[in-house]
């Protein structure tokens, strides 16, 4: 471990960081990020990672000369207003504007409302998920989390200077000149991070979605062969969980069963990046067994409520509406899944085409339109705020480097303060501006494209092609195992029409692999920081570009 490294790893997490004036102060930030994620969600139908901007924010208050504000001088309460912003853009724009738009472009604005609910309900239920999962086998905060780890890079370049910062800033400045000609840097400097296999099988994706058409005159998106791919990959990624679970289950009461030697105590060190082989998870097989049965009898309940202030149920016989609860608990749940498994190996997750498939499934299932909005929207709500708290969790993972275990935790549960007053803020800024914004026809596109989908309808032909696509899709999961994710990767790079993101990936891939052959392991933390700087850079060039064209 470098000594920069260790210099921010053995402070101490603050015992006392939500005092009025930081409450406050998170507060503004988080209307600050829930107003720019609304404007830039309903004007070009995109969210940029403000995790970057909520560092920038952060160290900026930092700097201000009063002493209400000495206390943002100290990196984890930096982590904690970064955490607050990041959560509060994504909650607004993505888990809560999306989903409420969806009946109110189809005509129905008497279900904004129950909708709005409905989606908050989803909202809390995702994040309390992702807190219960993350640093667990599923979701181990070893794992890449791309986005996590740039922000923590400049956190940590604020907070230390020197070399880091250079190469930090050397990284920023090629990641954004790199966006400004139209070069995906974010998926360049993700290469360097992320697990290379899942990367390869992902950047292979992008390109075969790209040049599929005007190489070979096959369209795969016509034939529905991304969302197939990505149903058979889902079904099988959950399945792969659910044996991991039961695997572990069967090998802890072998273990008691054979009455071993006393175990050694807890690792008290949260262990580095690096340290894949001998990390040691602080969530247990029964801290997943928890998230998955309470998480998905929530969502149950969730569904229900919102059959019942929605009005299904004068409008589905008995077994319509048992039957949408089942699906919509099953969706949501399937759909954090994947797009945390995306977001967790790549830094991108495909909500809207996945919340897209499950619309589609919910049209084969015969549901009426005002079940589908409703559906769709609750759907919808899930994913984003999976992947934004992922990877806000890892950032803070990584400030913490070195502290104990109960540090860790502690910290963990001061993110999971920050980000519960980032959501909270949302849902009520939501709620006031929404009508302001409906009412001058202002909605996020995608609304438009479930809109659509809804009132044309599916052939049952599609079915068939989901079925059969499913079916490779499903192999490539079972070959790759559940650490790679190959099959979700793959259909994820399908999902998406970008191909210089896919040159990126491939090229960042094989740089990197070329580093590591002349320089050896000893070049990874260099290439991190860098590669941090690239997506950063990524980052801050499509935030502010995207405020100047909103401005416009």
């Amino acid at each position: 471990m470098s000594q920069e490294t260790t210099q921010t790893s053995t402070t101490t997490v603050p015992q006392k960081s939500f005092n009025f004036t930081f409450v406050v102060v998170s507060a503004g930030v988080a209307v600050l990020g829930s107003i720019i994620g609304i404007q830039l969600i309903t004007s070009l139908g995109i969210t940029p990672n403000t995790s970057i901007i909520g560092v920038l924010i952060a160290i900026i208050i930092a700097r201000i000369p009063i002493r209400w504000f000495l206390q943002f001088r100290n990196i984890h309460n930096q982590n904690l207003i970064q955490t607050t912003i990041s959560a509060a853009t994504f909650g607004a724009a993505n888990s809560l504007m999306i989903p409420i738009g969806i009946p109110y472009v189809l005509g129905m604005p008497e279900l904004v409302w129950p909708m709005l609910f409905g989606a908050g309900f989803a909202l809390a239920v995702d994040v309390f998920v992702l807190y219960k999962l993350f640093d667990s086998k599923l979701f181990g905060s070893n794992e890449a989390w791309p986005v996590g780890v740039a922000s923590a890079e400049a956190l940590r370049a604020g907070d230390q200077g020197g070399k880091k910062a250079k190469l930090l800033g050397l990284g920023i400045l090629g990641g954004a000149a790199g966006a400004h000609f139209g070069v995906s840097m974010s998926a360049f400097g993700v290469a360097f991070i992320g697990n290379i296999w899942a990367l390869g099988f992902f950047g292979v994706g992008l390109l075969s979605r790209a040049y599929s058409d005007p190489l070979f005159g096959v369209d795969l998106d016509a034939l529905y062969v991304p969302h197939g791919m990505m149903v058979g990959a889902g079904v099988v990624a959950l399945g792969q969980f659910v044996f991991i679970l039961i695997k572990s289950r069967r090998k802890a009461k072998v273990e008691k069963a054979a009455e071993p030697s006393p175990q050694a105590s807890p690792a008290e060190v949260n262990p580095g990046p690096s340290a894949e082989v001998d990390h040691q998870y602080t969530r247990n097989d029964r801290d997943i067994r928890n998230a998955f049965m309470v998480g998905g009898g929530l969502y149950l309940s969730g569904s229900l409520m919102m059959a019942l202030i929605g009005g299904l149920i004068t409008d589905l016989s008995i077994g319509q509406l048992l039957l949408f609860m089942a699906f919509a608990a099953a969706a949501t749940f399937a759909t954090e899944i994947i797009v945390g498994i995306a977001a967790m190996h790549s830094g991108w997750f495909p909500a809207f085409a996945v919340t897209l498939i499950m619309l589609i499934v919910g049209i084969l299932l015969g549901f009426p339109p005002v079940a589908l909005a409703l559906l769709t929207g609750y759907v919808a709500a899930t994913g984003p705020a999976f992947a934004d708290m992922g990877y806000d969790l890892k950032t803070g993972r990584l400030i913490r480097e070195g502290m104990s275990v109960q540090q860790e935790l502690f910290g963990r549960r001061q993110q999971l303060k920050a980000g519960i007053i980032g959501f909270t803020v949302a849902f009520v800024v939501v709620m006031l501006a929404h009508d302001s914004y409906f009412s001058q026809d202002l909605f996020a596109p995608v609304n438009h494209v479930y809109a659509a989908t809804i009132e044309s309808g599916i052939s049952g032909e599609v079915g068939v092609l989901l079925l059969l696509w499913a079916i490779p899709g499903a192999l490539v999961q079972l070959l790759g195992g559940p650490k790679r994710q190959i099959g979700v990767m793959f259909a994820t790079g399908l999902l998406i029409l970008n191909p210089l993101a896919g040159w990126a990936v491939i090229a960042g891939i094989t740089l990197r692999f070329i580093i590591l052959r002349l320089r050896g392991e000893e070049s990874q933390n260099t290439m991190y920081t860098v590669a941090a700087g690239f997506i950063a850079g990524d980052a801050l060039y499509s935030f502010f570009s995207s405020l100047w064209k909103a401005r416009a």
